[in-house]
């Protein structure tokens, strides 16, 4: 089960990927192609060339995590539709929804962006 929240980071890769891959395989593509960093707790996705695969792969603070999906039906959306792009920044829900098969998750932003408590601002009673 993957439980993430709203301030973790969802990074797709913006090309397609081998699905041969496993854990080695992705985790030097984070570092070498995406220049992200795995125990930062970021989340990163990648699809493969026919999308009919999806893999995720995260440090949860005790060890890496690869998540694997296969559509039998369908496939799943370009995440690599933005030309010239390395990667993609997806929200968690966005993530989800991906994963469900939403073919609009990766082309436009769906989910309102994460907020800072800097950002909350609150007036002082007069």
């Amino acid at each position: 089960m993957l439980t993430l929240t709203r301030a973790v980071r969802v990074y797709a890769s913006a090309v397609p990927v081998d699905m041969r891959k496993g854990f080695d395989g992705l985790s030097a593509l984070v570092e070498q192609q995406l220049g992200g960093q795995l125990l930062k707790g970021d989340v990163f996705l990648f699809v493969g060339r026919c999308r009919q695969r999806a893999k995720v792969l995260y440090f949860d603070g005790t060890g890496l995590v690869l998540l694997t999906k296969r559509l039998f039906k369908g496939r799943f959306a370009r995440p690599w539709a933005q030309a010239g792009a390395v990667s993609v920044e997806l929200t968690v829900t966005e993530l989800s929804l991906f994963l469900e098969g939403c073919e609009l998750a990766g082309r436009w932003k769906l989910s309102p962006p994460a907020f800072e408590e800097k950002e909350l601002a609150v007036e002082a009673a007069v």
